[in-house]
Parts: C-alpha cells; structure tokens; sequence
C-alpha cells in the first residue's frame, strides 16, 4: 500500500510539508509507504480545456511537476493533497495543478481514498479545505475520516508542531487512510471491491 502526498505549497520544507511530514511518520506506524512529492515554485500553468492528455499520454504541457505528480499518482494507493492558504483559498499554482491533474489522471484515482489538507497562519482554512475537498468528491473518491477538519496552523513548521491539535488531526488522517486502504485491500476479489456502475447524466441549463 502506498499513499502519495502531494506538497502544493510554494515552499518546500514549509509548513504544509511539516503536516505531511507528520502524516506520513503515522502512516509508517501503521506499516503503509508513502511519499511526499512537491509540486515546486516556479510558474504551473493552468487547465486551457485542451483535450490533448484525452489521448493517455499527461497533460500536453510538459514544463511544470503536474505529469510527474500524475505518473505517481498512477501507481499509488491513496492521496493526500496539501496546501498553504493565500488570500483565503489554496495557493494558485496548486489549483491549477488540481485542476489539470485531475483531467489527466483523474481514472487512475478514481475509488481510492483521498484527504485534503491546508495550512495556514490564522484563518482561511476552512474555505481552502471545502476547495480541495471538491476535487475529491468530483472524481468518486473515498474521502479519508478524521476527527475534524484536516488543517494546521502556524507561520513556521516549529509553529506548526506547537499546534497540538493540528497535530493530533494529521496523525488522524494518516490513521483514518490506512484503515481504508486496509478494508480496501481485503475486499480485493469480492462484490464490494468496486461500487456499482452508475451511467453519468449529463444536462446543459440552456437549450
């Protein structure tokens, strides 16, 4: 079982890398892998609706870290997606990562857990958290219990550490992703490995 965690945040060894760092120590309590890639600080362009990574090959844009996070995505188990909070919501670049991620490797995700994480010096988390959460619901994701919602907070990670209770949530989503992966992997082979098949329909608001 392997869970891949997705650092957004501009800075690398920030905090949100300190609340994924406490995640994955958790999941290596529980016996499960996992890796931490970060998405970088340079410029990620955004989604332009192309339909060019329909063809199963990534995103046609190949100058930013979102086809090396998706070809990992491709082989994990389970997703954790963190994010630093600017001006209320995720930072930009990870949006635009998410948005262009799940384009082109929404299929390889779909019907594994996932949680979302934000990180944040005082406020705006809760508006980010509902931001990300959005994707995983879209993409028929098993979104990963916790005991609240997944956030921390502090300017710096020594910050970060001294918020208990965020600590204590983070260790609690890594928990919450390893029992799932475990009920998972034990209905492998039986009826309930994959929810029926529901046929999608699809309407305009204007005709």
């Amino acid at each position: 079982m392997k869970v891949l965690l997705v650092n957004g945040s501009p800075h690398e060894h920030g905090c949100t890398y300190t609340a994924l760092t406490i995640i994955a120590d958790e999941l290596k309590k529980q016996n499960v892998e996992s890796r931490i890639v970060w998405l970088g600080n340079g410029a990620v362009r955004g989604c332009i609706g192309c339909g060019g990574c329909k063809n199963g090959n990534g995103c046609v844009f190949d100058d930013d870290a979102v086809n090396k996070i998706g070809k990992a995505a491709m082989t994990a188990d389970g997703y954790v997606f963190g994010a630093a909070v600017h001006y209320a919501s995720p930072n930009g670049a990870m949006i635009s990562a998410l948005d262009r991620l799940f384009y082109a490797y929404g299929s390889y995700m779909r019907n594994k857990p996932a949680a979302s994480v934000v990180s944040a010096r005082r406020a705006g988390t809760t508006a980010s958290y509902d931001v990300l959460n959005k994707y995983i619901g879209i993409n028929g994701m098993i979104n990963v219990p916790s005991v609240y919602w997944n956030m921390v907070h502090g300017n710096t990670p020594e910050e970060v550490y001294k918020d208990e209770e965020g600590v204590s949530i983070m260790r609690s989503v890594a928990s919450g992703m390893a029992w799932v992966l475990k009920l998972i992997a034990n209905a492998k082979g039986t009826e309930f490995e994959q929810p029926l098949p529901v046929k999608r329909a699809r309407t305009n608001f204007i005709r």
